[in-house]
């Protein structure tokens, strides 16, 4: 039985019977746990042909299909059977769905500022069928017509602009929206609630006026800064009219932030959710500002790729987020005022994506997606970021102007339709002159990353000859790879500038710099200065040991981030002991002030020191860290994003009971540095370690919760802090709470995140309920919800602790080989989990 599932081949077969025109879909959103949804579907198919439309409900009342009304058993396994079909056909589906609490399908949360209701949807990849029925594939696409009966005191949102509510009675209101564009079923949405927030309108390159508006929940619309959210939408639609020569495609353009989200946003046509953890509630990192202007672009982005001209089947996937990441970046770093997003795309998607192409379950960035459940946990960091960083080597590879000659002719050519890869090669081919066909074979089609190492001959001062020698990580062949090469050196006043570089194509196992033939040594020798490639780079020892004593020196932010990831990939390795890269970030921590980046230190520092570390090691190591941040926080600029920052690394690498004892006094107002503002997030993070350590209970947690943050985010804080509280008693009610706790999926995530905290003795007890439980979570949960169990709650902090009678990998190893039958994406899930498991356990022995 296909059960929730879909698979390419009945998807193919599916598209080649029918095809879609269009959908009125009325939602009654008057009931509290489930809503009324009538679907009236018209499409045309082949003459006496036989197929299936999907729907998941609670119940079906009618299906009539051309008039005949069709018995109840038609619907079984998410699936109606359509028997017997003409050539045009009109299917109507009386239905009763319920609404989510998992952020799939139509998601229902109350706030608990106020109490009051906010509905949201979220279709990506199969959950529009939750809402409404339909043809659940993203090519055949059709005109959606919603109507919607709900409180008349709401707003509603959809793909169409908001029409005129006409009143239903008893307080009731019914919004008739007009057709949308020709889309696909996934980018439909409705959002609905007393949302409230800002508008605005901007001028498209063809003369319309687009209207514009932001929107967030009543009870943080103090705190929304939607004049900032507006005016970088309008930098980025100007930029990316210009670059593609297509006007804005559709009618207006709303983002709307929502609570208990899963993802980070979602491109619906015009009708943006993102996640309102971005409406700023408490002091912000200058990281996460930086982000959530990269996120708006990225959405705005889709517009064109992925809204406007839209995938085939899933297998593309990466092609949709992939564009939108990388010119998320070129648009960012152009168009808007964090002109440094290259060296935020190092630190972060870049990073990530080296990271997600090591572990065993790496792919090809066009992945083979054999159905719906391939493609559920297929949003990662290959998709996302190994993607953006080969679209970045692909523009270096072809020209600038010719990527963005060819890219405005696929999406002319290809205009409201579905296209696949090839597609945008061809034109992508005739715009350089370039045959891409090996270029595909390597880049897109094989996994895994190469390794690219410097051997150099070196006469006295004078270097004689500098190679770059290519390796395989044992599944990739040897690439072309567009790269440059920077020399630095100390200057008169002790700067570390550059004074010698050259851009050249290598391919191979060897390629010779013969720009740097006969050069004067620098002092350091970069490979891939300007970050134009993807492949795990590594320095010469001496240029390795210059960076480490001289990281400070750079007057370049993008060559010296790129020497600390190199240590920190070595550190991943088990090339460099986890202590001597704790030492290098506190150096470099000394004058790092870049937000992203920052973070991205702060959180290997965090691993490196919990995880990394041999656990022998561990308590100095850990004294050592929590000493010296507290110092760097204090010595730090006041009110400084940088002081922030190293505040908030100080409370949770905190270690000593002196150091507790000193975060602990900045709840009360106790010797807190001068410039920082212990707001409610903050003081989460204290409680949170203070919980780790012992030094507080459940009930003052829920006291925080009640009587200082009774918020959504104030939950879902309070939920992680319950889950770290190092007691038997604390751990047994957050396992509930995760693992069948009828709870929201952002408590329920922040339950798993906080399980693993604190005391790592007392998760001995859920080893074996772990794994007992994992086929069973998968089973009978949702995809989200089993996917945060796998991942989240895997008792990676067991790693190495031999003294604790565990040895975490082996058992994981063995629950691996033991369960074949299991799904095979939560088996990849799992593996993933247990390869952190496997690396940690390999860099404590380098560092023992």
């Amino acid at each position: 039985m296909p059960g929730q599932n879909l698979t390419r081949i009945e998807a193919t077969q599916r598209a080649e019977i029918i095809k879609t025109h269009s959908y009125r879909v009325e939602l009654d959103l008057r009931g509290e746990t489930t809503f009324r949804s009538q679907t009236t579907a018209k499409f045309s198919a082949t003459e006496g042909a036989s197929t299936f439309i999907d729907l998941i409900a609670q119940s079906v009342e009618k299906i009539v299909l051309n008039g005949v009304e069709l018995p109840l058993s038609a619907y079984s396994d998410s699936r109606i059977t359509l028997e017997n079909l003409t050539a045009e056909n009109e299917l109507y589906v009386d239905a009763t769905c319920v609404y989510s609490h998992t952020g799939e399908g139509l998601h229902r949360a109350i706030d608990p500022a106020d109490n009051e209701v906010y509905l949201y949807s979220q279709f990506e990849v199969p959950d529009s069928r939750r809402m409404y029925t339909v043809f659940e594939q993203p090519d055949l696409k059709a005109e959606f017509t919603f109507v919607v009966t709900a409180p008349e005191h709401w707003k509603v949102f959809s793909v169409s602009p908001t029409p005129q509510a006409t009143p239903a009675g008893d307080g009731f209101a019914t919004w008739e929206f007009t057709p949308t564009e020709r889309i696909s079923s996934y980018l439909t949405c409705i959002i609905a609630g007393p949302y409230e927030g800002t508008t605005d309108s901007h001028q498209s390159k063809d003369g319309r006026t687009i209207p514009m508006g932001v929107y967030a929940r009543k009870s943080l619309a103090e705190y929304l800064d939607g004049d900032e959210i507006i005016t970088i939408t309008k930098q980025a639609m100007d930029f990316f009219e210009d670059a593609w020569d297509v006007p804005y495609p559709f009618r207006k353009y709303d983002q709307i932030f929502v609570p208990e989200y899963n993802a980070g946003a979602m491109e619906h046509p015009g009708c943006v959710t993102i996640l309102d953890d971005y409406v700023f509630r408490s002091r912000p990192t200058e990281a996460l500002v930086e982000r959530r202007a990269i996120t708006v672009v990225h959405e705005l982005a889709h517009m064109w790729f992925g809204d406007l001209v839209t995938m085939k089947w899933w297998d593309d996937l990466w092609l949709n987020e992939s564009f939108a990441e990388f010119t998320s970046h070129v648009a960012t770093a152009e168009a808007t005022r964090w002109t440094d997003a290259w060296v935020t795309f190092n630190s972060s998607e870049k990073s990530w994506a080296q990271m997600q192409d090591q572990l065993p379950s790496t792919h090809p960035i066009a992945a083979d997606i054999r159905d719906l459940e391939d493609v559920q946990v297929n949003f990662d960091g290959i998709t996302y970021g190994k993607g953006a960083s080969v679209f970045q080597q692909l523009v270096a590879y072809v020209g600038r102007d010719a990527f963005f000659t060819g890219v405005s002719k696929y999406l002319k050519k290809k205009a409201w339709g579905n296209a696949t890869l090839d597609d945008l090669l061809v034109e992508l081919s005739a715009a350089s002159g370039r045959d891409l066909t090996e270029w595909v074979k390597l880049w897109l089609q094989e996994s895994g990353i190469n390794i690219l190492r410097p051997r150099l001959s070196v006469s006295g001062s004078t270097l004689d000859e500098m190679v770059i020698e290519q390796g395989s990580d044992g599944r990739a062949s040897l690439r072309p790879h567009r790269i440059g090469v920077g020399g630095y050196s100390l200057n008169a006043t002790g700067e570390l500038v550059r004074v010698a570089h050259t851009e050249l194509d290598i391919d191979g196992e060897e390629t010779v710099v013969s720009e740097f033939t006969g050069i004067e040594r620098p002092q350091l020798i970069l490979i891939n200065d300007g970050d134009l490639a993807y492949a795990k780079v590594r320095m010469d020892d001496e240029s390795l040991a210059f960076a480490i004593e001289h990281i400070n020196a750079f007057t370049d932010r993008l060559p010296r981030t790129l020497v600390l990831f190199s240590a920190w990939d070595m550190t991943r390795d088990g090339e460099m002991p986890a202590s001597d890269y704790v030492e290098l970030v506190l150096k470099a921590l000394e004058t790092e002030d870049h937000g992203t980046v920052l973070r991205s230190l702060i959180n290997q520092l965090s691993t490196a020191v919990k995880l990394y570390s041999a656990p022998a090691k561990r308590a100095a190591l850990r004294e050592k860290v929590g000493q010296r941040l507290a110092e760097l926080a204090r010595a730090a600029e006041a009110g400084t994003d940088r002081q922030f920052q190293l505040a908030l690394a100080s409370v949770s690498l905190s270690h000593t009971n002196a150091q507790i004892d000193t975060v602990a006094g900045w709840l009360e107002g106790t010797d807190v540095p001068e410039g920082l503002t212990v707001d409610a997030n903050f003081r989460w993070g204290i409680l949170t370690r203070l919980a780790t350590a012992g030094r507080v209970d459940a009930a003052a947690i829920e006291q925080e919760r009640t009587e200082r943050d009774n918020t959504a985010s104030g939950a879902a804080n309070a939920a992680r802090a319950r889950a770290a509280i190092s007691s038997a008693e604390a751990k047994e009610a957050s396992w509930i709470e995760i693992t069948g706790g009828e709870v929201p999926n952002s408590i329920q995530r922040s339950a798993a995140l906080g399980f693993t905290d604190g005391d790592p003795e007392l998760l001995v007890a859920f080893v074996d309920r772990y794994f007992d439980s994992i086929a069973t979570q998968w089973a009978d949960r949702t995809v989200e919800i089993a996917s945060n169990f796998i991942a989240y709650a895997f008792p990676t902090v067991l790693t190495g602790r031999d003294d604790l009678g565990i040895d975490i990998v082996a058992r994981g190893e063995a629950w691996l080989a033991e369960h074949t039958e299991v799904a095979p994406a939560a088996r990849r899930l799992f593996s993933e989990a247990l390869a952190h498991a496997q690396r940690a356990a390999r860099a404590q022995q380098a560092d023992a």
